[in-house]
């Protein structure tokens, strides 16, 4: 079942929000050569806390981190510990926090020192894919016209979008319906609405578009071991079309 929200639920949303994409954004800056994956997620948890919010990712279903940090060719739920952050890597940062009883969820990929023209190209290519899957979040499209926008951008590019893993609906709860893949049919799935607030959130390969999940039960990796990148925003479609809600 979609869960519209209301505007006093919106306006929350915003908060939660705001709150997620102020973490994303300080810690981002905060990964260079040398700090620890172990040392990003504290510094998360601390800024949370700052703000009177809490990590929407521990516990759930057993997460043992505050945010997910995953490297180079792993895609999603990457788990911080002792791993040492090093030039020319990309590291993707998944944000997601409970703020007022809603929650905020948003994903950045960060370039360290990197020169490859491929990967950066990877990179710009996965943030633009969520720029076209955004402006599609409009009352009147269909769930399809979003997730084929995506596909397009990213297909055009000469990339691979995961197809095992996807988008959602957000609100009180991190998972809500309706699934967001980033690959569909135009005109396809169910009519976007006022009021419904997704996550969309491009999960972009190198190479080819099969994963897998390593012995820890979280880290999705590619199978071919390339570039994977990932970005996320919290969107409510509104009635003069989207809004961003994880803007700091």
């Amino acid at each position: 079942m979609i869960i519209l929200k209301n505007r006093d639920e919106i306006r929350k949303m915003r908060e939660s929000g705001r709150i997620a994409a102020q973490v994303r954004d300080e810690i981002a800056r905060r990964v260079s050569p040398g700090v620890t994956t172990g040392e990003l997620d504290a510094a998360a948890a601390s800024l949370m806390a700052s703000m009177g919010a809490t990590s929407a990712f521990l516990g759930y279903h057993g997460y043992p981190g505050n945010i997910c940090i995953s490297i180079d060719s792993e895609v999603v739920h990457g788990i911080p510990g002792g791993r040492r952050i090093e030039l020319g890597q990309i590291v993707s940062l998944d944000i997601g926090v409970v703020f007022d009883g809603f929650v905020g969820d948003t994903a950045t990929t960060v370039m360290v020192g990197v020169t490859d023209p491929e990967v950066i190209r990877l990179v710009r290519a996965t943030e633009m894919a969520l720029a076209a899957g955004v402006d599609k979040a409009r009352a009147g499209n269909r769930l399809g016209d979003l997730s084929h926008a995506v596909e397009e951008r990213v297909v055009n590019a000469g990339f691979s979008v995961v197809r095992d893993f996807v988008g959602h609906g957000i609100g009180r709860k991190m998972h809500e319906d309706p699934q967001i893949p980033n690959y569909g049919t135009p005109g396809r799935g169910p009519k976007l609405k006022v009021g419904m607030t997704l996550a969309i959130e491009p999960m972009v390969n190198m190479g080819e578009a099969a994963v897998e999940v390593l012995a820890d039960g979280w880290t999705v990796r590619t199978m071919d071991r390339k570039p994977s990148a990932h970005f996320e925003h919290t969107v409510a479609i509104g009635e003069d079309g989207p809004e961003i809600l994880t803007v700091p």
